[in-house]
């Protein structure tokens, strides 16, 4: 078992890609009006989601597919379009001897399934809170501050619970959708809707990471307008069997879209 310190937790936060296949859990997010109610969620890695209300009413089936990019070519109706592989057909990533992650590939598809936004993916694989780097010169750095680490237990699983504070090198995977909501991420991301950046934020945060996944399972501000902020995940199933039928979408009506949203409870 790894020993909780500041770097063994940066290596946990990297580490979700290689420490489970399936992942069943519960998810609600605090003071959130849009995200309010408890959710339910089955993810086969790697690109495979469904997600329920706790009443067991279908929200949306993902299915989706791994990263593509286009590589400029001369003259430019010569380029590709590259595909990034999953971690799971990639090359393996640097361990340390504890069997944390110390270094991941670049270039894999690291950011699928996604449900409404990218926190969703963070809370999943939380390597914001590892690895940083300048917005402006892509300097490396690291995103936070460690004030401490402690062992507990979060839904009856073994967890590790970090105050933490971020740092100018913090770069969450979408500016408006952080783990950690800060004033210089904010500063960057509106730079030109000023009126979005707040008063004041939070002085630190508590983050607890499963031990056994890497998952962030919980976050929460401490001080700042809005104390208490953030999201609780409740593991209840890693790496149980996950059958083809559970991500089959229902019949859609004429006027859904063709790929992401499933009907909405209630909906035709």
């Amino acid at each position: 078992m790894p020993v909780p310190t500041a770097d063994a937790f940066a290596a946990l936060a990297r580490s979700s890609p290689w420490r489970w296949s399936t992942l069943r859990f519960t998810v609600r997010r605090a003071r959130q009006p849009d995200r309010a109610e408890p959710l339910r969620a089955w993810l086969r890695r790697p690109d495979l989601l469904r997600v329920e209300t706790l009443h067991g009413a279908l929200v949306q089936i993902v299915r989706e597919p791994p990263t593509t990019v286009a590589v400029l070519g001369f003259p430019p109706t010569a380029g590709t379009q590259l595909t990034y592989r999953w971690p799971v057909e990639g090359p393996a990533p640097v361990l340390r001897a504890d069997g944390l992650v110390d270094l991941r590939p670049p270039d894999l598809s690291y950011d699928a399934p996604m449900f409404q936004d990218y926190r969703w993916v963070a809370m999943l694989d939380p390597v914001e809170l590892a690895d940083g780097q300048d917005p402006d010169t892509g300097e490396p750095g690291p995103p936070l501050v460690v004030d401490s680490v402690s062992e507990l237990e979060h839904a009856g699983r073994a967890a590790w619970e970090a105050v933490v504070r971020t740092t100018a090198f913090y770069e969450p995977r979408c500016g408006c959708c952080p783990l950690l909501r800060c004033r210089d991420v904010d500063v960057y991301e509106y730079r030109d809707h000023p009126q979005h950046v707040l008063a004041a934020y939070p002085d630190a945060y508590r983050v607890r990471l499963d031990v056994g996944t890497g998952v962030c399972v919980f976050t929460e501000e401490i001080g700042g307008l809005t104390p208490g902020e953030g999201h609780d995940l409740r593991i209840e199933a890693v790496d149980e069997p996950m059958d083809d039928d559970l991500f089959v979408e229902p019949p859609r009506g004429p006027f859904r879209p063709r790929f992401g949203w499933s009907p909405l409870p209630g909906g035709q």
